[in-house]
């Protein structure tokens, strides 16, 4: 949980001052996210959510906030940026990059049941199949060469048998780029949809957030990342009637092909070594901030480790498989 810049009143009655939704009533920090400071801000026409950008490239921002709008005139449950009186959707807050998205109903779980599993593989494959006329690109930021980069940041704080074992997932990886992954789909993915980027009313979604790693990569990956968190609980115990419910929802809507079933092993690895990297980072070079807790490396660690021996399977045999590659 991250908070790194102190918004006060002053500072949202001039951000106010840019929108058309009402006067402040009330707000408050959000104890979430890793690397963006957000507050909850409630008006006298609405509740919103505040994200200052501490890391970003502000030139990556407008890709975000027109994902979000175009995901949420396709009907997709998500953030919705809110427009200011001149029609952008950008800011500046206390001389940061800021955006207001509405805020929306529902809460996040810890621990999702299948009937929740099976409500979210409904919506990403709603998600996958409406990026098809969203016709901007944007790489990965944390694709192989930051890892590689973070690799060289981390060497002289790793011990001997953790830095081999980075050293030869890169090189694993940077292989299956080359042979496996280039026949796979690609389009603009959600990149980082763990448990807390996913809000439920009762076993509903009611809201997928925090879009600010999305990028173009491939499908594969998105799932991949949902099945590390959501088919595996806090202990590394894989729950297969969780991904099972999700994979099921998700096929129907859109199947995965062969050359998607056969990556899948290697994309597990793939999904676990980016988060494994970010939070080694993080770890070792936290930033500042006015409330900062660091996730542990360690589980996703255990779980690449895992992955390299016994990964679980993507579907069952003949259950949601396009035989077109």
């Amino acid at each position: 949980m991250s908070v790194y810049t102190r918004v006060d009143e002053q500072d949202l009655a001039a951000l106010l001052a840019d929108y058309s939704i009402g006067e402040l009533e009330g707000h408050r920090a959000i104890a979430a996210g890793i690397t963006n400071t957000n507050y909850f801000v409630d008006t006298s026409s609405g509740r919103w959510v505040l994200t200052l950008f501490e890391q970003m490239d502000t030139g990556s921002l407008p890709f975000f906030m027109q994902l979000m709008d175009h995901l949420a005139g396709h009907g997709v449950p998500g953030a919705h940026p809110v427009a200011r009186n001149d029609g952008g959707f950008l800011s500046r807050v206390r001389d940061r990059p800021a955006a207001l998205v509405y805020r929306l109903a529902g809460a996040s779980v810890i621990a999702p049941s299948p009937r929740q599993c099976a409500s979210l593989g409904g919506v990403v494959a709603e998600m996958h199949r409406a990026v098809r006329s969203f016709d901007q690109r944007q790489a990965n930021p944390r694709g192989l060469s930051w890892i590689a980069d973070a690799r060289s940041r981390l060497a002289e704080r790793l011990d001997a048998d953790t830095l081999a074992l980075l050293d030869d997932e890169i090189a694993y990886q940077t292989t299956q780029t080359r042979q496996v992954y280039s026949v796979l789909p690609e389009a603009v993915v959600h990149a980082d949809m763990f448990r807390d980027n996913v809000l439920f009313e009762d076993d509903r979604v009611s809201g997928i957030i925090d879009f600010y790693y999305a990028c173009h990569d491939y499908l594969l990956f998105d799932l991949a990342v949902i099945c590390n968190d959501w088919a595996f609980d806090d202990e590394g115990i894989y729950r297969a009637s969780h991904w099972r419910a999700f994979i099921d929802a998700y096929a129907r809507r859109r199947a995965l092909t062969f050359d998607e079933q056969a990556a899948w092993p290697a994309m597990l690895r793939a999904a676990a070594l980016r988060f494994w990297v970010s939070r080694l980072v993080d770890y070792h070079f936290p930033m500042d901030g006015a409330v900062t807790h660091v996730h542990d490396p360690t589980p996703f660690e255990r779980l690449l480790r895992q992955h390299r021996r016994w990964p679980p399977n993507c579907v069952e045999q003949g259950s949601g498989v396009d035989h077109a590659s």
